[in-house]
């Protein structure tokens, strides 16, 4: 597979607005701040903004599984585990530990948010070893960043996924109905035996249907993509590709297009159902019975996207996005601690004690701004600072181990 298409630029732009949308939902929660373009009131969209983070895992399940699936097509053998541990450490560590660090130092204990030590011990201990949502305390009550419980599920998901992927290359079937077996069974439990959702509705065994279709995806995307350079299963990349007339080649892209579209009005139609929720109980059980149906959505975008016409592949995948989807790890990480302590310290200034309650202007615009533009400023700063620096670092550690070996 060539550079190109291991990358996948357009999928920069999808990992952006989904990460955007999400962070937005957060700031609104804050500031009630009601989006209107014109007419249209896009309060559906930002009421629903937690949806998005399925998307993400999505796009994460799909890039972990695709060279398992290339590899699937061109009979090969699997990626090397020990190289895919190193590269999730390598990725996600370095700026993960700062930002907990930092947000501990400069804010959790200044500020007392810790009511007591053991707490304190607690919470940090479970965010280092990425176990805090299984505990109630340190899930929902947490000052060290209340997003991050979306990178340890991932993480956990690392753990087990060079296990899955190399059962899914073997027994795909197999492997995928039990994924999907145990998700769907432990929801049903969920929706039926229990009241309350908010330890259940975002662990790691809710979303295993997700990672199927990411999965699913990998393998449907690497034969498209085989399909559109010409090549036939097992041949190899180096073969001669067969051209295909320019009628044909615009028609699929006009394919993708259409399905492109059409996707996002589902999408978008679903979200608006999800934002009639009447309270946060009847939130969580419709995102529990509708995951996999906003995991179709999601992955209509993410299949059709790199195959459609020019004007929305570069609208998707370009410069601006290649550097935002760059960053959008930290900036994830770090938004919603930015937002919380900018209130805390009523910056900006505002007239009413609950701003946010009175609908003050300027005051709401004013926080919005500065909510989305210094989280952007502080994860350029840890990526480019922290991440990419000790990423470096470990790459030469690894290859002095290697070479002692």
């Amino acid at each position: 597979m060539s550079e190109r298409r291991q990358r996948i630029p357009e999928l920069d732009g999808l990992r952006t607005l989904m990460i955007f949308i999400v962070s937005w939902f957060h700031i609104w929660q804050q500031s009630w701040l009601r989006p209107v373009i014109g007419s249209y009131s896009l309060d559906y969209l930002v009421r629903s903004g937690y949806v998005w983070v399925d998307g993400t895992v999505l796009l994460s399940s799909f890039l972990l599984f695709l060279p398992y699936a290339k590899a699937m097509l061109d009979r090969t053998p699997a990626p090397d585990t020990r190289d895919f541990y190193f590269r999730r450490a390598r990725r996600i560590l370095p700026g993960y530990y700062f930002i907990i660090l930092v947000t501990l130092l400069a804010i959790a204990i200044p500020w007392k948010l810790y009511d007591n030590p053991q707490f304190l011990v607690k919470d940090v201990a479970t965010h280092l070893t990425f176990t805090f949502p299984f505990f109630t305390d340190t899930y929902l009550l947490t000052p060290l960043g209340a997003a991050s419980w979306t990178l340890a599920i991932e993480v956990q998901a690392y753990a087990l996924f060079p296990l899955i992927a190399r059962g899914v290359m073997k027994k795909p079937v197999l492997m995928l109905g039990v994924l999907c077996a145990v998700c769907f069974g432990f929801r049903a439990w969920c929706i039926w035996a229990l009241t309350d959702y908010n330890m259940v509705v975002n662990q790691l065994i809710n979303f295993l249907d997700v990672y199927t279709v990411g999965i699913l995806a990998a393998m449907v995307y690497v034969r498209l993509d085989g399909k559109r350079a010409g090549r036939t299963d097992g041949q190899p990349e180096t073969a001669e590709p067969q051209r295909k007339p320019d009628w044909r080649k615009y028609g699929y892209q006009v394919l993708a297009t259409f399905v492109f579209i059409v996707g996002f009005i589902a999408l978008l139609r679903m979200l608006r159902f999800q934002a009639s929720s009447m309270d946060n109980t009847q939130i969580q059980m419709r995102q529990m019975i509708y995951r996999p149906v906003f995991a179709l959505c999601f992955v209509s975008l993410l299949l059709s996207a790199p195959f459609a016409l020019l004007p929305l592949r570069k609208l998707l995948g370009n410069p601006v996005t290649k550097f935002l989807g760059g960053v959008s790890m930290n900036y994830y990480l770090i938004h919603q601690t930015v937002i919380v302590h900018l209130k805390r310290l009523r910056f900006p200034p505002s007239v009413s004690d609950m701003p946010n309650m009175a609908g003050e202007q300027p005051w709401q615009n004013q926080y919005t701004l500065v909510s989305f533009v210094l989280s952007l400023l502080l994860a350029i700063l840890v990526t480019y600072a922290i991440e990419k620096p000790a990423a470096r670092l470990l790459n030469k550690l690894r290859a002095k181990w290697v070479r002692s070996e």
